[in-house]
């Protein structure tokens, strides 16, 4: 009996399309969820990997002009007011109003200084929210996919303890395909989540570090620009 029960759990199809093609309705609908979740996730992991890579690239190229020694002011004709690059658009939005801090009498307007820094940390803060854009979804990946893979699991192995139930019969064969269909699920949902969590936090500290050099800069392009204001 044992033996023939062993037979007939060894023909049972255990393979990843099999058990989702034998899984009931709700648990087939978690697992679609998890995998659409785990293909968004990783669309914006490898996204925000270029565009991370871009804008490092991007600072350090405009770190080398801005220090090469050029005048600022040819610097900035050169970049002109509306730039592409986040190092050059921080650039910009200072130099653009410090050159709206002068009358038409070669005079400075008061509190010049204080509305330069704003309007840089306004560039800045634009940049902010497009490197960070995304990275909320992946934490909300980390934290809620094993939960739904979970909800899944326990709704399988309910329905497989309705087929027990019904066909009365504890069997390997009976019990299961219904609790591998049902733990797929947790699999699935942690599958999401790893890579999720793992590269949630690993873009936050690229995407600090990249804020922190623009804010850098900011302060040293501010310094210079003050010793200009109170010579």
């Amino acid at each position: 009996m044992e033996t023939e029960t062993l037979a007939a759990a060894a023909e049972i199809d255990f393979s990843f399309l099999a058990l989702f093609l034998r899984a009931t309705l709700m648990v087939k609908l978690v697992m679609i969820l998890l995998i659409i979740a785990s293909f968004w996730s990783w669309a914006i992991i490898i996204t925000k990997f270029i565009q991370y890579r871009a804008a490092k690239r991007e600072a350090a190229a405009f770190d080398r002009s801005f220090w090469s020694g050029e005048p600022l002011d040819e610097l900035f004709d050169q970049i002109g007011p509306a730039p592409e690059g986040a190092a050059q658009k921080v650039f910009s939005s200072g130099m653009l109003e410090w050159r709206r801090s002068h009358r038409e009498d070669g005079g400075l307007i008061a509190n010049a200084q204080a509305r330069i820094d704003r309007s840089m940390d306004v560039a800045i803060a634009k940049e902010g929210e497009s490197l960070n854009n995304g990275l909320s979804f992946l934490a909300t990946v980390a934290a809620t996919a094993p939960f739904v893979g979970l909800f899944g699991t326990v709704w399988g192995i309910m329905n497989a303890f309705v087929e027990i139930a019904q066909q009365q019969n504890t069997n390997l064969a009976v019990v299961a395909p219904g609790i591998a269909e049902a733990l797929m699920a947790t699999g699935l949902g942690l599958l999401a989540a790893i890579p999720a969590l793992i590269f949630y936090n690993k873009l936050t500290s690229d995407s600090d570090n990249i804020l922190a050099g623009y804010e850098a800069f900011a302060d040293e392009f501010a310094t210079i620009l003050s010793r200009q204001l109170d010579s």
